[in-house]
């Protein structure tokens, strides 16, 4: 794991060595989690459908407010800590040291050659599909509630936004890693390749 000095202490791992080591090995299209590919979809998705449909069914406000708030908190709590993990490997968390300093960690779980299990094509597609979808749909119900002067509805559109933005930034830190060391990441990536493509042309010459 790669440590860096920052203003918010976060920690990263390199996924590159990872992808090379699984770029040579058949993915899997077949579903291997099928409950937490369910439950990443469900909790997101039932708020965003509750929130358009809710005053068709009800007349109670705070009613509707709740359920909703607690479909983003379940979302927010199973994609951070349950599906992220299991569906592409990958987590974000924050703890605090001994001298009470917070720190973020970025993490990628690292797949080795003797490994049998092989990534979810998939699983993989619906993880960043509903990651990404559905921050964008909270983002124009802000806009929608904003300029139809829905103020009531504008709290729990900030809500669906700050929650499930926090969860795509994450684990977008994650996947690309710090911006310190992106860069560096991707010339040794770069590098690697170059020197196996010329290699590799030496010895077919």
């Amino acid at each position: 794991m790669l440590q860096q000095d920052s203003n918010d202490d976060t920690e990263d791992v390199s996924l590159f060595d990872a992808e090379e080591e699984t770029a040579n090995r058949p993915k899997k299209s077949k579903i291997r989690h099928p409950v937490a590919s369910f439950f990443h979809l469900f909790f997101r998705v039932s708020a965003i459908v509750v929130y358009l449909l809710c005053e068709l069914f009800s007349s109670s406000f705070i009613a509707c407010m709740v359920t909703i708030i607690l479909l983003l908190s379940c979302d927010f709590w199973a994609v951070k800590n349950v599906t992220g993990r299991l569906m592409v490997g990958l987590r974000w968390w924050n703890h605090i040291d001994e001298d009470g300093k917070s720190h973020w960690v970025f993490e990628s779980r690292k797949v080795s050659a003797q490994e049998s299990k092989t990534v979810s094509e998939a699983e993989s597609r619906i993880f960043w599909l509903g990651l990404i979808a559905c921050p964008v749909l909270w983002v124009i119900f802000a806009f929608s509630a904003l300029f139809s002067f829905r103020v009531k509805w504008l709290a729990v559109v900030i809500m669906g936004v700050v929650l499930q933005g926090a969860n795509l930034y994450g684990y977008i830190r994650c996947k690309v890693g710090s911006r310190k060391n992106l860069t560096n990441m991707a010339t040794s990536y770069l590098g690697k390749q170059f020197l196996r493509q010329n290699t590799g042309d030496e010895q077919t010459s």
